[in-house]
């Protein structure tokens, strides 16, 4: 040993270059190979939640012939704008100089060609006149003249919740919330996509228009401003919102930086006067009114809407309502274990975020999910039995798992849209997404076939084995989130805060929420996997009006 080590020195003195050179190389493909992984290799997500196979529960019912089974922000940088927007256009020379390519495009694949009149996504809506001097879309614009494709220009302007998203010269696309301009013929909005070839994206100063049927579910953005929408003024408007402030050259940008330095959440315009204030039961934001009757010119910004003294507009700034944010664990021992149950992919994680906030209790888990704990579920450590949590997430479904618990909120979501969000958090964690080699790989025919019927089984399991349960629909909770999040804690024995519950609302979507930004552009469902999924539906669905319940909402069959 000690000859090999002289031998290595006296190498070492002779050619000190070649040894630090193979050095240099050795760290050098060890970085790659490092890299490789990172970018290759499949998301590991911790936890140690116990596979669909678990827990088979008896007398599985039959669907046909099949027995059912359990297998196996980019953020635009800008003004805060109203339902009237600047125009943002550049001359093509201008933005080729600025460098202005929509660098922040998703990555979505090729494939949607064409126009399609009637979709879920969107529906084309005709070709508009354009000019740089008076934009018909004054929203925000993006540029690709590499990539565009008609998906890519529909699903940003979505994500930042526009109606109406529109293209021209085949690369420039233009999002806003009100078409204003003439019609032009057909055969002039007759230019290929850059991205896709074999759809049409505009013309020399025309934009084919789409009204995006689906922006209406999120939320609208204006820079760092979420607009709520117009709402009547209360009665008692100097204590629903205490802070006023007269504005005799009013704008959006300066209302909403008035309440943000006031530390309030709501900025509501009333005309040349800004009030702000919390969301309360005298301002609670549930009835809202025609945006056209808050349709006044803002004196400040030609194209913003102030509101009036009578119709408040009214945006969420960026300050965080903390009346909900108080969380701790249970004073003292809970005397019933209530589980948080729901199939993979139905939301349980979000329901979570709610009842935390609305309760001010942390919530357990049957599992232990680390990233989870890092994100402040602090009864993530908890075991499920120590009685500290208020409820119990948990995705089990074998009778006796389920007896295991005294009451039960059953979570249910439509299973094509539950499918593909487990098969994200699967591949992609909790806030990620599966890569499109996965979704067109076999994983996703797997995937669907293994976990499909479990979707039916588990509710099944619930409903039979279940103790004091409480059904309570994913699409529901979105829709009314007030009114369903109230059942919840009821059921958990709290008593609700009407006040605490309005804060919720504002602080609803937490960190658990995926992006818009990169959503399939294709269905990846084939007709077999519709027709065996509906059977699943019908039988759930006949399985909850046997006990009395409401059958599952209309949007699970599709169209």
């Amino acid at each position: 040993m000690a000859k090999l080590w002289v031998k290595f020195q006296r190498s070492f003195r002779r050619r000190p270059v070649r040894f630090f050179t193979l050095l240099a190389l050795y760290l050098a493909a060890g970085s790659l190979v490092f890299l490789h992984a990172g970018f290759t290799g499949e998301p590991r997500v911790a936890g140690s939640q116990r596979g669909p196979g678990a827990g088979e529960g008896p007398g599985l019912p039959y669907l046909g012939g099949t027995r059912l089974s359990r297998g196996f922000p980019e953020v635009v940088a800008g003004r805060r704008r109203g339902p009237w927007f600047k125009g943002m256009a550049k001359e093509p020379a201008e933005r080729s100089r600025a460098g202005d390519y929509g660098t922040a495009w998703s990555r979505a694949p090729k494939g949607r060609g064409g126009r399609e009149k009637e979709e879920d996504r969107a529906k084309y809506i005709g070709c508009y006149v354009d000019s740089t001097r008076r934009r018909t879309l004054r929203g925000v614009s993006f540029f690709d003249y590499k990539k565009m494709t008609v998906f890519r220009c529909q699903d940003n302007c979505a994500e930042r919740g526009y109606l109406y998203a529109g293209l021209e010269f085949g690369a420039e696309c233009y999002c806003g919330h009100k078409v204003q301009a003439p019609n032009a013929s057909e055969s002039e909005c007759n230019m290929e996509c850059k991205g896709e070839r074999s759809s049409t994206c505009g013309g020399a100063n025309r934009l084919s228009i789409y009204r995006l049927e689906l922006a209406q579910e999120s939320a609208r953005r204006y820079g760092s401003a979420i607009f709520r929408g117009c709402f009547r003024c209360p009665d008692n408007v100097s204590i629903a919102l205490p802070a006023s402030q007269p504005m005799p050259n009013m704008s959006v940008d300066k209302c909403v930086d008035f309440c943000t330095e006031k530390e309030f959440p709501l900025s509501a315009l009333a005309g040349d006067v800004c009030r702000c204030g919390f969301p309360t039961t005298l301002f609670p934001l549930h009835e809202r009114e025609d945006e056209q009757l808050c349709a006044q010119r803002c004196a400040g910004e030609e194209f913003e809407s102030c509101g009036t003294a009578e119709f408040l507009l009214v945006y969420q700034t960026q300050v965080q309502d903390n009346r909900c944010m108080d969380r701790r664990f249970l004073p003292t021992r809970s005397k019933q274990l209530v589980a948080l149950a729901s199939f993979p992919g139905a939301g349980n994680t979000w329901a979570r975020h709610l009842i935390e906030l609305a309760t001010g209790f942390y919530t357990g888990s049957y599992y232990f999910d680390g990233s989870l704990y890092n994100k402040g579920f602090k009864g993530e450590r908890d075991h499920w039995r120590s009685g500290r949590t208020i409820c119990i997430k948990t995705h089990e479904s074998g009778q006796k798992e389920i007896e295991a618990f005294d009451a039960a909120i059953l979570l249910i979501r439509n299973p094509y849209k539950a499918l593909m969000a487990e098969f994200n958090r699967k591949y992609g964690g909790h806030i990620g997404f599966a890569a499109h080699a996965h979704w067109r790989g076999k994983e996703w025919p797997e995937f669907v076939a293994n976990y499909g019927p479990w979707w039916a089984t588990h509710t099944l399991d619930w409903l039979r084995f279940g103790r004091k349960v409480l059904v309570v629909h994913f699409e529901d909770l979105k829709r009314d989130l007030f009114a369903q999040l109230k059942r919840m804690v009821g059921l958990l024995g709290i008593a609700a805060c009407e006040d605490r519950l309005l804060c919720v609302e504002g602080q609803k979507d937490g960190n658990f929420k995926r992006s818009g930004l990169r959503k399939l552009e294709y269905d990846p469902y084939t007709p077999e996997m519709r027709k065996v999924i509906s059977g699943y539906i019908r039988t759930v669905d006949a399985a909850l009006k046997l006990r009395n319940l409401s059958g599952v909402p209309d949007d699970y069959y599709p169209r």
